[in-house]
């Protein structure tokens, strides 16, 4: 591990000056909220358009679904590359570049008038998603044990807060307004956020030792592209088709030659011998199952909304109304960060993941029966973020709490993909299970009653799976013991 102090070699003369100023532990936790909640909007931003975008760009419905797909492609690639290097040359010049690519990809779009310009500046726009688990490592490096909890708590919510809060602006922007707008709202969120870290951050003083991993960041890249294309568009392309079992296949074989290479290497993208640790891979695993109850909430509760209500199946509401209706999940999540940071200092981080999965698990087993009203759909997405609220709040503590502190940002980063793989998994899963269990009623079709009990039950299932994964979680590990830059009274930079 290196030990950074005041003249360690990285740093310029002006960051050793920044560094003599006390730190605003409040300022910097609000503008690393923040940015995770800019970030976190990135993601839907485009989903309430699109219906629209094959007439808007004049494309057919599965090349414009390309303009979603590359976001989620680009997060899942760029979350542990930026994490990464963010280890080795400092967390909080990473996430001023990625929220400049997120401003530039937002410039891009928005005189975007056809779908590839389009495509390259929503993956540029993904790639801001890494400012999360970079915040959260800055959290680790700049807070003191007791502050720490509730603040990575907090940031970690936002993941689920930016896109529940964002679904309804999108939705008025793209009902009353031209939907450029949607880019002049994203790159001014992104510009605000990047003046605030400037501003309130303070420079990266503990750092990795090694040089950064162009193979292994190239075969990561490769590896999860493969995989994740074949599970997201499996659906459109046939999940028989030699396209698509090509990239499922070849992405897996490259991801096995990418780990050898891995543990071969003196200074690995990933150390996989820290992701193998007991409660990292158990967390990890867990992550996966919380990404995919979460997103299945976001899927399969909006359809029934939306649904018509002619097929006695639906409930027909506008899209502005469906996303209302699942924004006080994302509220919930913001609202309960204190209390799974209360329980995680009280009972530990476990516990809290533990409590938040099974919190999920009711809420889908409420769901089977509760399905013919539109309050029902809120009861439901609430009770989903009132768990996912707990899991995300101690999933990066159980992380951190395991791998050393000169690793934090690309361990964070790797649990971001978990849950991103979980996400994605969801989305495929339950497309085929609704577009095949379908009911026509007056020339009307819509996913059938089983078709969303069966979608309920398959995301109950995978939040149980989460709570056998979290079961096995060893309950003691090393503590966090001294943050690795500490309050401005106690000197200068330490070690953690």
């Amino acid at each position: 591990m290196s030990t950074p102090d005041q003249n360690a070699e990285w740093l310029s003369d002006a960051e050793r000056a920044e560094l003599r100023k006390p730190v605003s532990q409040r300022g910097a936790v609000f503008t690393l909220a923040f940015t995770g909640l800019v970030a976190a909007f990135m993601m839907t931003l485009l989903t309430p358009l699109v219906p629209e975008l094959p007439s808007l760009l004049n494309v057919s419905p599965d090349d414009a679904q390309w303009a979603v797909t590359v976001t989620l492609l680009s997060a899942a690639v760029a979350t542990p590359i930026s994490g990464r290097l963010g280890d080795l040359y400092g967390k909080r010049r990473l996430i001023l570049v990625l929220l400049a690519l997120v401003v530039v990809g937002s410039v891009v779009s928005l005189f975007a008038t056809a779908l590839i310009p389009l495509i390259v500046g929503r993956a540029l726009q993904g790639v801001g998603i890494g400012v999360i688990p970079l915040g959260v490592s800055v959290l680790r490096d700049i807070l003191h044990r007791d502050r720490l909890g509730g603040a990575v708590a907090l940031v970690s919510a936002t993941l689920g807060v930016g896109g529940a809060v964002g679904l309804p602006v999108s939705a008025v922007i793209s009902q009353y307004l031209d939907w450029h707008f949607l880019f002049v709202m994203s790159g001014l969120l992104a510009a605000v956020g990047l003046l605030l870290v400037w501003k309130l951050i303070p420079v990266s003083t503990l750092r990795s030792e090694g040089s950064f991993d162009f193979v292994g960041a190239a075969g990561l890249a490769v590896g999860l592209v493969g995989i994740l294309l074949a599970v997201s568009k499996g659906g459109s392309w046939g999940w028989a088709s030699p396209v698509t079992l090509g990239l499922l296949a070849g992405g897996v074989i490259v991801l096995i030659v990418w780990g050898v290479f891995e543990l071969r290497t003196a200074s690995p993208l990933i150390d996989l011998r820290v992701a193998a640790r007991r409660t990292v891979l158990l967390t990890n695993l867990a992550s996966v199952t919380v990404g995919f109850a979460f997103f299945a909430s976001t899927v399969v509760l909006p359809q029934l909304l939306e649904a018509p209500t002619d097929t006695g199946v639906g409930l027909g509401q506008t899209m502005l109304v469906a996303s209302l209706c699942l924004m006080p999940s994302g509220l919930v999540m913001w609202a309960m960060s204190p209390v799974a940071a209360r329980l995680t200092r009280a009972r530990g981080a476990r516990t809290s993941l533990l409590l938040g999965l099974v919190i999920i698990t009711v809420g889908y087993v409420l769901a089977l029966f509760l399905m013919s009203e539109v309050w029902h759909t809120i009861l439901i997405a609430t009770a989903v973020g009132f768990g996912v609220g707990f899991a995300y709040a101690s999933m990066p503590n159980l992380i951190m709490g395991a791998v050393p502190a000169t690793e934090t940002a690309a361990s964070n980063g790797l649990n971001s993909v978990m849950r991103t793989l979980g996400s994605t998994v969801a989305s495929a899963v339950l497309g085929v299970v609704l577009t095949g269990n379908l009911v026509t009623v007056g020339g009307v079709t819509t996913p059938s009653s089983s078709g969303f009990q069966t979608a309920f039950v398959i995301s109950g299932i995978a939040a149980l799976v989460g709570v056998a994964f979290t079961v096995f979680i060893p309950r003691h590990h090393a503590a966090y013991r001294k943050a690795s830059i500490p309050d401005a009274d106690d000197g200068l930079p330490q070690a953690a």
